[in-house]
């Protein structure tokens, strides 16, 4: 194992500027291939599986990886201190382009040279961060704090459009990438936990007109409406859409999960499941339509989420061939799920969890009243924080195992109103015992099949794995980490400045496969020796 220190040498790199020949559009066909000269969208294709074809750097190179270049990212107007890149870098046709909020960049992907510098003067709204854009043919996407999707010419860094996607009476933000299917951007926003609907949007690519709005709700009178109390608390029921989705282009399905029920944590005043709330669904791009739907997390009293990725793969379950979309869920439950209809395939825990008594005819896991928020407190895993997060995980259809940051941890759920119909957030703790691990689940039974348990605790990467043999992953403290993806055994590391923040990236241009990693305000890029 190799630890490798950024040089301090390199960091004249993060000041070269200088122009580029004029960057080529996106070939459409680029986003249904494994990302191999590009990576073209937020998870490298539509699957979310994060996983790359490209073999040079494997078990037998890794040792030979070497710092190439850096670059430190600066704010937007009135953006203070140092800045965190959230946002996955997209790269298409050795151009890297990535973002802050309010602010994205061109940069040279073989040298790390900038090409340009776009800037959104925002009329308010805040966001610890922007997790990246989405490119159709020679037009990027991003959201903005202010709520806006805002359309910019890849050639030039020149604006061509942009289009409200939220309210900011509501404390909407933009802070997801866009993913882009033919020609509809699909957007979806982020809350502050008040008592407004989530909802996913759909824009014309080319003129950024509204083209349909996916309310996290169901329509009323219908049995899945019968999961609230009654209407009023329904339509203002939380549900935000903060995470990208991913797309079964031979189903034409988006897939992706919803955030956390309002009032949170407090749900006695919203009795039932409270669909679509902290819910996977499966929705038609061209109509936005429901198609099916799975709630990992009924009647949510935790703050636990299902934005987490839906991973989508082919592969052998009991003997048929299945289409699976799999996801390590915030409340510490793994589910594999047949993607034709949504009906679940397995339900199986992942991390520490005490706050079920099993589950349902569903595979959905049953609440048990006693982990809900208590006068007294009640002492429930996972945390508020969750068991997973935000960050991504990985598929790897070489070992069959799916990778994922997890926490075990406890949090003390307490309530503060005990009247019938309960306001404001109630109340949790995150202190106490916790530990953090990168884990390998199979998907055939949700069983850990090896993990590595970190010194420290609060990891928080996306992944990457290859066909190389590697999985990479940031640790809690600074330190890109490569890992036999088949067995765990820690191969190579880089100590960075900051932690890893997203997934890395990988990408082959003129030969040369690069590992690209972003830690803090900067993005390190690594080649073999």
């Amino acid at each position: 194992m190799i630890g490798t220190k950024i040089l301090a040498t390199l960091i004249a790199c993060a000041s070269l500027s200088g122009a580029l020949s004029a960057q080529t559009p996106l070939d459409p066909a680029k986003l249904l291939q494994q990302p191999t000269d590009t990576w073209p969208t937020y998870n490298g294709d539509y699957s979310g599986r994060r996983f790359s074809p490209l073999t040079k750097i494997n078990k037998n190179t890794v040792n030979s990886l070497a710092p190439a270049w850096m670059y430190r990212v600066e704010g937007s107007t009135g953006q203070m201190g140092r800045l965190r890149l959230s946002a996955t870098p997209i790269q298409v046709n050795g151009v890297l382009y990535f973002t802050v909020p309010n602010r994205a960049w061109a940069v040279d992907a073989r040298t790390g040279t900038e090409i340009w510098v776009y800037d959104w003067e925002s009329k308010g709204g805040s966001a610890l961060g922007n997790r990246g854009a989405g490119i159709s043919g020679s037009t990027l996407y991003f959201a903005t704090t202010d709520c806006n999707l805002v359309a910019i010419d890849i050639t030039t860094g020149k604006e061509k459009w942009h289009s409200s996607i939220g309210n900011m009476d509501f404390l909407n933000f933009g802070t997801g990438a866009p993913v882009v299917v033919r020609n509809h951007v699909l957007i979806g926003i982020g809350g502050d936990d008040l008592d407004v609907p989530g909802y996913l949007e759909s824009h014309d690519a080319t003129t950024g007109k509204l083209e349909w709005r996916w309310y996290a709700y169901p329509e009323p009178g219908t049995p899945e409406a019968a999961t609230w109390p009654n209407t009023e608390a329904m339509m203002h029921g939380g549900g935000s859409t903060w995470i990208p989705g991913t797309y079964d282009p031979e189903q034409n399905l988006y897939i992706l999960g919803t955030g956390n029920v309002q009032p949170v944590i407090n749900g006695k005043g919203r009795l039932g499941n409270n669909l679509y709330a902290s819910t996977i669904v499966a929705l038609n791009p061209d109509t936005g339509k429901l198609v099916w739907y799975f709630q990992p997390n009924p009647h949510d009293t935790h703050d636990w989420d299902a934005v987490e990725t839906p991973v989508l793969f082919d592969a052998v379950f009991k003997g048929q061939k299945r289409k699976l979309v799999a996801q390590a869920s915030r409340n510490g439950w793994f589910f594999v799920l047949d993607r034709t209809n949504g009906k679940a395939l397995v339900s199986a825990p992942f991390a520490k969890q005490n706050w079920t008594s099993g589950v349902d005819a569903k595979g959905q896991p049953i609440p048990s009243p006693a982990k809900m928020g208590q006068v007294n407190g009640a002492l429930v895993a996972p945390n508020q924080g969750g068991a997973a997060n935000w960050f991504p995980p990985s598929f790897d259809p070489q070992t069959g195992l799916f990778y994922v940051e997890a926490e075990d941890a406890y949090s003390v759920y307490y309530l503060f109103d005990d009247s019938e119909k309960p306001e404001g957030w109630a109340g949790n703790d995150r202190g106490g015992w916790a530990k953090s691990a990168l884990r390998a689940i199979d998907y055939q039974t949700g069983k850990i099949k090896w993990a590595h348990d970190w010194a420290t605790t609060g990891a928080r990467s996306g992944i990457l794995t290859t066909a190389g043999g590697l999985l990479f992953v940031g640790d809690p403290s600074t330190n890109l980490v490569a890992f036999d993806a088949a067995n765990g055994d820690i191969v190579w590391h880089a100590g960075l400045q900051a932690s890893v923040n997203n997934g890395p990236i990988t990408y082959e241009l003129d030969g040369k496969q690069y590992l690209l990693a972003a830690a803090g305000d900067t993005l390190y890029a690594f080649v073999l020796r």
